[in-house]
C-alpha cells in the first residue's frame, strides 16, 4: 500500500502586502498567493509556484501528500488542505497550506480502489456496484495510504463488503467512517423488456375505453327528477 508521503519539494516566498490587487500582480508574475499554518506557529502569508502545487495535487495520493515545504531557509512537512480555481480556465488561485507534524495522526479521506473480478460477477452472473468510494480515516503522517486497495475476487453475490472488512494497514489505520457502512456488493443484472413490433402494433390499434363513470352518473341524476314527477302525477290521479 503506497503511502501519501513523497519526495517533492515546493518553495515558498513570504509577502508583506495582501489584497486583490497583490494577488493579480502575483498572478502576472506566474506566482499565486498562498497562506502556511499550523504547528502552533502563526499564519504566514506566501507565494508559491502553482505548476508544484499542480504537481502535487494530481500526484497518486493528490492533496494528501506530505510534502518538504522550504520558507525562509527552513524546511518543514507540509501539505495542502484547500485551494480555489478559476471556475473557467481551470488555473490555481489560492492554496492553503498546513505545517505537518510527523508524530502527530492527522485526519483524512482516502479513496478506496477494488481489485480483482469477484466470483459474483465471474461465475453468478451479477454486477459490481461500489457504494462507497472514500473512506475517512485517522493515522500517523507517514503511514498515509494514497489510496486503500481491496481484493473482491471472493465476494459472492447478495454478500456485502462493509468499513470493517478494509485492511487497516497493519493496524497503523483507524477508520473514522462507521464499520458498517457498505462499501460495495454484487447485485443482480436488471432486465429491461421491450415490446415486439406486433405487441405494439396491436396496443397502438386498440381504441381507448370512452369516459363514462362522470357522464353516466350525471344522467342518472338528471333523469331521476322526471321520473320522480311522472310517480308523483299518477299517485295524485288516484
Amino acid at each position: 500500500m503506497a503511502t501519501a508521503t513523497e519526495k517533492l519539494n515546493v518553495k515558498a516566498q513570504g509577502r508583506d502586502s495582501r489584497g486583490k490587487n497583490e494577488a493579480r500582480r502575483l498572478r502576472k508574475t506566474g506566482a499565486i498567493p498562498a497562506i502556511v499554518y499550523g504547528a502552533s506557529k502563526a499564519p504566514v502569508p506566501v507565494s508559491v509556484d502553482p505548476k508544484q502545487i499542480f504537481r502535487i495535487l494530481k500526484s497518486d495520493s493528490g492533496h494528501n501528500t506530505i510534502f518538504d515545504l522550504e520558507l525562509d531557509g527552513e524546511n518543514t512537512k507540509a501539505m495542502v488542505v484547500d485551494w480555489q480555481t478559476d471556475p473557467i480556465k481551470g488555473a490555481l488561485l489560492h492554496i492553503d497550506l498546513k505545517r505537518i507534524a510527523m508524530d502527530k495522526k492527522l485526519t483524512v479521506t482516502v479513496p478506496i480502489v477494488l481489485k480483482g473480478e469477484s466470483v459474483g460477477v465471474k461465475t453468478q452472473g451479477g454486477i459490481m456496484e461500489q457504494v462507497l468510494r472514500e473512506v475517512e480515516i485517522e493515522c500517523l503522517p507517514a503511514d498515509i495510504p494514497a489510496h486503500i486497495d481491496v481484493d473482491v475476487t471472493s465476494l459472492e453475490f447478495g454478500h456485502v463488503l462493509r468499513v470493517k472488512d478494509l485492511p487497516h494497514g497493519e493496524g497503523k489505520l483507524e477508520f473514522i467512517t462507521d464499520d458498517n457502512q457498505p462499501v460495495a456488493h454484487v447485485i443482480a443484472v436488471k432486465e429491461v423488456v421491450e415490446a415486439t413490433p406486433e405487441a405494439a402494433a396491436e396496443a397502438a390499434a386498440t381504441p381507448a375505453e370512452p369516459e363514462v363513470i362522470k357522464k353516466g352518473k350525471q344522467e342518472t341524476e338528471e333523469g331521476a327528477a322526471p321520473a320522480a314527477e311522472e310517480k308523483k302525477e299518477k299517485k295524485e290521479k288516484k
